[in-house]
């Protein structure tokens, strides 16, 4: 990714503006796409009409059964970086996807989701519409689809981790949508991402840790790091910390009973300096405690964490 897209990024990511709530809500997302690495060889008024229909697809779509109010709903950003243009207006492209959820009785916001899907492959004519069905992800061709059952899937994602955020297995019908939309996507070589043997960090994994029962620490980790940790944080903060160490505890467990699970890397992403900063006044005894899990977790940041916790 260019320097230039890592700048827009940031400049998203520093927009999230949150209001105070109690329950999982709708999106209020924002889409970006970066044609830079294209160069002159299309028509860059085409990548202008896409991010158009994007931000219409997914803000005016009705993605659950309730409502809210503008000021209630997720900010969350979707950045797509097309790194090459094939023929017949087939694009392959990567997909950052951001959001964040509000700390409560604060300003402050911590992340939900930080990644980058690296295998976005889809086929887009200027002005075409977009639509999705969930009960027929193919359509008529899978390359017109597959951009929106992308979109539609980390939707649902982004749904389910805020609502397992606000009570313990509380995203459960969203996750089943995520499942429903993986079971049903396209199965073509150049569609990449939603099978078991596409690699092990990708959207069918993402899946499959959510779903499975195998995973269902996941479920607690995530409730007790939100709701019984960071929201009591500014109130409780030596109980707020406990239960955040005890929700890294639960995901070193799962870890260890079954390695290099997808959902532990996922979980650290823009997540690292959050966690250092939460331990760096606690007893000797909790930072020591802090200070292993976090570097048998997060093995590639432990010197982060030896520093801020020295």
């Amino acid at each position: 990714m260019t320097r230039s897209s890592r700048s827009i990024l940031l400049v998203l990511v520093a927009a999230l503006l949150f209001t105070g709530r109690l329950s999982a809500q709708e999106l209020q997302a924002r889409v970006v796409v970066i044609s830079s690495q294209v160069g002159t060889k299309v028509d860059k008024k085409i990548f202008v009409s896409l991010q158009n229909a994007l931000n219409i697809f997914l803000n005016q779509r009705k993605w659950t059964k309730e409502t809210y109010q503008q000021n209630e709903k997720i900010n969350c950003s979707f950045v797509i970086n097309i790194v090459s243009a094939g023929d017949n207006n087939v694009y392959n492209s990567t997909l950052t996807v951001q959001a964040a959820r509000p700390v409560y009785n604060s300003s402050y916001q911590s992340p939900l989701i930080n990644f980058m899907d690296e295998n976005l492959a889809f086929r887009y004519v200027e002005f075409q519409a977009l639509d999705f069905n969930e009960n027929r992800v193919n359509g008529n061709d899978p390359l017109v689809s597959n951009l929106t059952a992308v979109m539609a899937y980390y939707v649902y994602l982004i749904l389910g981790l805020d609502g397992d955020s606000f009570a313990l297995k509380g995203g459960d019908l969203y996750f089943q949508k995520v499942q429903n939309i993986v079971n049903n996507a396209p199965d073509s070589r150049e569609l990449t991402g939603w099978k078991a043997f596409d690699g092990q960090r990708n959207r069918y994994w993402l899946m499959e840790n959510l779903t499975n029962t195998r995973y269902t620490l996941i479920h607690d980790v995530l409730y007790g790091y939100f709701r019984q940790g960071l929201d009591q944080f500014y109130e409780k903060e030596a109980v707020a910390r406990q239960a955040v160490l005890s929700a890294l505890q639960q995901l070193n467990t799962l870890n260890s009973q079954i390695p290099n699970t997808m959902f532990v890397n996922f979980f650290f992403q823009g997540r690292n300096l959050e966690l250092a900063r939460m331990f760096k006044k606690s007893s000797p005894d909790e930072k020591n405690q802090a200070l292993d899990v976090l570097t048998r977790l997060d093995i590639s940041k432990a010197n982060l964490y030896k520093q801020e916790l020295k």
